[in-house]
């Protein structure tokens, strides 16, 4: 992804940083204490800011290692500041792995949880340790809630669709999640701007409903694309050069249609390709009137 970087590997899998997340720490320690010189409080914000990203990226593992399990690679796991991203090669073909790849994630943050919650019962720390594990426990269980809504791209979006997609076809199932999901989308927008002046929840609306409408998109145009064969898209009529022929008359094909590579035969056997940069470097060296082999 663009203007991330790579921070390390984790079970085989590349993990990158985007670089607002740097800025979102940066906004962290400020606004948490930095500028009224309270240290201890920046110190505390970008520590949990921290382990809630660690959070993030071993539920974005649980999804990757689940898909794993089905043959299916991930190309790497991006943390951004409004989450993590495990960018799989391609989605399970059967539902039901589907479900499984999708509920692996908040699998992870129910395991994170239950340890934090038996830590707190069983060691019963105090001061900032304790802060630090209560608000860790309660964003897990916010992830948790908050990726079950069945919206996408949440994984609750991803379970809705593929239990849709058991009864129906895929791309049917895909509308229906979408709509609803586009439908929570505009709720969280009429809530964030009407009630609670929430400018955060405004942007997950929008965010919501965009991906919702380019997951349908995506998923219709690779069922269309799906029962077309190779040779539709194959260029069948083309222009070729012989070895013989000058440059202009590879110029004059140029210009008169949309083909920038010519084949080149010599004594009707195809002896190389001539590109249109090829072409462009000849005519400044050596003229129009040179051959074309």
């Amino acid at each position: 992804m663009r203007w991330s970087f790579h921070i390390g590997t984790i079970a085989g899998i590349r993990v990158e940083l985007h670089v607002t997340f740097l800025l979102f720490v940066g906004w962290a320690a400020l606004s948490q204490g930095l500028l009224n010189g309270n240290v201890a409080g920046a110190l505390g914000a970008v520590a949990l800011l921290l382990s809630v990203f660690g959070c993030v990226l071993l539920h974005e593992l649980g999804h990757a290692l689940a898909a794993r399990r089905y043959g299916i690679r991930t190309r790497d796991i991006v943390l951004l500041p409004i989450g993590g991203v495990a960018r799989l090669q391609r989605m399970p073909d059967r539902p039901s792995q589907e479900v499984v790849v999708a509920l692996a994630g908040p699998a992870v943050n129910v395991v994170i949880a239950a340890v934090l919650a038996l830590a707190l019962t069983q060691l019963r720390p105090t001061g900032m340790p304790n802060e630090l594990l209560v608000s860790l426990l309660q964003v897990n269980l916010l992830m948790l809630g908050f990726n079950l809504i069945p919206a996408f791209p949440m994984d609750g979006g991803r379970v809705l669709r593929a239990l849709l997609a058991m009864r129906m076809p895929y791309v049917r199932a895909t509308r229906i999640a979408a709509g609803i999901g586009q439908g929570i989308a505009l709720l969280f927008g009429i809530v964030g701007f009407g009630i609670f002046h929430n400018p955060m929840l405004i942007f997950v609306g929008l965010f919501v409903f965009l991906m919702a409408g380019e997951e349908h998109a995506l998923v219709r145009a690779r069922a269309t694309m799906t029962n077309f064969p190779v040779r539709s898209a194959m260029i069948t009529e083309f222009e070729t050069l012989d070895a013989a022929d000058p440059l202009q008359r590879a110029v004059d094909l140029l210009m008169s249609g949309s083909q920038q590579d010519f084949p080149v035969l010599e004594n009707g056997a195809p002896v190389g390709i001539l590109s249109r940069s090829d072409l462009i470097t000849a005519l400044q060296g050596h003229g129009a009137d040179a051959r074309v082999g």
